[in-house]
C-alpha cells in the first residue's frame, strides 16, 4: 500500500498549476448521459474518483476515449445497461449522480444506495423525493434504488436542506422534463454553476444557477459538445494554506480567485498578503508565522467544509488560539487525533475544535481517514520538524492529482513509497 514520506521544516516557494475540479468533473461526466451524441470533456484531473466514474459509464456501454492530455471523448449512444452496481458506488458516493440523467434520458435506472460515509450521513432522500415529484416510480429494495418513468414532468421542488449532489441530480433530470422545473433552496457552489454551464452548452435552458432558485425549461434533446472543467478551488486553497503554514511564497496558476473569497479573507486575517489576477493567486508571508483564525463552515458562498481540515492544521502552528466549527458534516474531526500525535494542542467540544497554536509540530507516523483529512496531515508534515509517514493515502488520490509532485515543485521533501 502506498504511503507518503515527508521531511518538513522548509518554506513552500514557487509556482503551481491547479487541476480541474473533482467536484465539478464527476457530475459533468454523469451529465454526458443526457446527450444524443458525444462530448469532449477537457481539463479532467487524473484521480481515482474519475477512474471509478469512467468504469461505471463503461459498464453501461458508454464509449470512452482518453487522450494523453486527459481529455475524454464520451459517446453515450451505445448504452445498453442502466445499472450502477454496489461494488463501484460503495467506493464513490458521487455515483448517485447517474440516477437523474438515466431516468430523464432513458426512463429507467437501477442505482445502488451509496452506504456509509466516513465524514457523516449524506442521505439521498432529497434526490428520490424530487424525482418522484417529477413523475418517477421509485422503489428501494435489496440496497438499490430502482426507478422507472415515462417523460419526467417539470414541477416546483423545495429542498429541505441545501445539498450539492441533490441539486445536481435534479437539475440534470429537469433538463429533459416536460415543462418548467423550479429548484428552490438550491446549492450555489461553483461546481453546480459549472454543471449548469455544460448543460446549457448542450442546449439546456437554465436560469439562476449560482443562486438559491434555479429555473429549468425542459427541452426535447441535448447534444454533446466540447467543454472544459473549472479549476479546483479546494486544491487551490490547500496549496495556499501550505505556503501560509510554512512561511512561504507561492503563485497558484490556472485557478479561479472569485470562487475562494471566504478562504482568501481568512488567509488575509491570518496575516498573509494576497494578490489576485483573472486566473492566478499569489500568497506572500514574508517568512512570518500565521495568526490563528476562527472558522465556521457553511454552504457556499460561506467557508467551505472541504477547507476545514486545512485550516484546523494552520491553527495548529499559528500564533494564538482559534476555534473551528463544523456545521455541514457531523464526523469531520477525525484528523484531530492524528494531529495530536504530532504535538498539536487541540480539544473537541461538540462540533467545534479549539486549538492553541504551537511553534513546531513533530514528525510522526499518521494515518489518513478521509480525503480532506489526508490533505491536512500532509500540510502538518510539511510544517513539522523531522520525518512524517502518512499512510492510507488512497484517500488523497481520490481528490488531488499528483499531489507529491506538485509539492516537490514547491521545494518540499516528499516522496511516495510502497509499504
Amino acid at each position: 500500500m502506498d504511503e507518503l514520506v515527508i521531511r518538513g521544516g522548509g518554506p513552500l516557494e514557487g509556482k503551481v498549476r491547479i487541476s480541474g475540479a473533482k467536484n465539478a468533473v464527476l457530475p459533468i461526466l454523469s451529465a454526458t448521459l443526457l446527450a444524443d451524441s458525444a462530448s469532449l470533456i477537457r481539463n479532467v484531473p487524473h484521480l481515482n474518483d474519475v477512474t471509478t466514474m469512467m468504469a461505471l459509464l463503461g459498464r453501461m456501454g458508454v464509449q470512452l476515449t482518453v487522450s494523453d492530455k486527459m481529455e475524454i471523448e464520451i459517446d453515450p449512444t451505445m448504452i445498453n445497461d442502466y445499472m450502477a452496481a454496489y461494488e463501484l458506488v460503495r467506493t464513490m458516493r458521487a455515483s448517485i449522480l447517474v440516477l437523474g440523467p438515466l431516468l430523464a434520458r432513458y426512463g429507467r435506472a437501477e442505482v445502488s444506495l451509496p452506504g456509509g460515509c466516513a465524514i457523516g450521513s449524506r442521505p439521498v432522500n432529497i434526490h428520490i423525493d424530487g424525482l418522484r415529484a417529477m413523475g418517477a416510480e421509485i422503489v428501494i429494495e435489496g440496497g438499490y434504488i430502482r426507478a422507472r418513468c415515462g417523460r419526467l414532468r417539470g414541477t416546483r421542488l423545495v429542498m429541505d436542506t441545501v445539498t450539492v449532489t441533490g441539486t445536481e441530480n435534479l437539475l440534470m433530470a429537469a433538463t429533459l422534463a416536460k415543462g418548467e422545473t423550479i429548484l428552490e433552496n438550491a446549492a450555489r457552489e461553483p461546481e453546480v454553476v459549472d454543471l449548469a454551464n455544460y448543460l446549457s452548452a448542450m442546449g439546456a435552458q437554465i436560469e439562476g444557477a449560482g443562486t438559491d432558485t434555479i429555473r429549468v425549461q425542459g427541452v426535447d434533446r441535448l447534444k454533446g459538445c466540447p467543454y472544459s472543467v473549472v479549476p479546483d478551488r479546494i486544491e487551490t486553497g490547500t496549496f495556499l494554506v501550505g505556503a501560509a503554514m510554512t512561511g512561504g511564497r507561492i503563485l497558484v496558476q490556472d485557478t479561479c480567485p472569485h470562487t475562494l473569497d471566504a478562504v482568501l479573507l481568512k488567509l488575509q486575517e491570518a496575516g498573509c498578503h494576497i494578490n489576485t489576477g483573472e486566473d492566478w493567486i499569489e500568497l506572500i508571508t514574508n517568512g512570518n508565522r500565521p495568526k490563528a483564525v476562527n472558522v465556521r463552515t457553511a454552504p457556499y458562498p460561506a467557508f467551505p467544509t472541504d477547507m476545514q481540515a486545512q485550516f484546523t492544521v494552520l491553527n495548529a502552528v499559528a500564533e494564538g488560539a482559534g476555534a473551528i466549527t463544523e456545521t455541514v458534516f457531523e464526523n469531520r474531526f477525525m484528523h484531530v487525533n492524528e494531529l495530536q500525535r504530532m504535538g498539536a494542542d487541540m480539544r473537541i467540544e461538540g462540533n467545534t475544535v479549539f486549538i492553541k497554536g504551537v511553534e513546531k509540530l513533530t514528525g510522526a507516523p499518521v494515518m489518513a481517514t478521509d480525503l480532506r483529512a489526508s490533505a491536512s496531515l500532509i500540510l502538518a508534515a510539511l510544517a513539522a520538524e523531522g520525518e512524517t509517514v502518512v499512510r492510507r493515502i488512497y484517500h488523497i488520490d481520490r481528490g488531488y492529482e499528483r499531489i507529491e509532485e506538485k509539492f516537490h515543485q514547491l521545494g518540499a521533501d516528499i516522496r511516495r513509497t510502497t509499504d
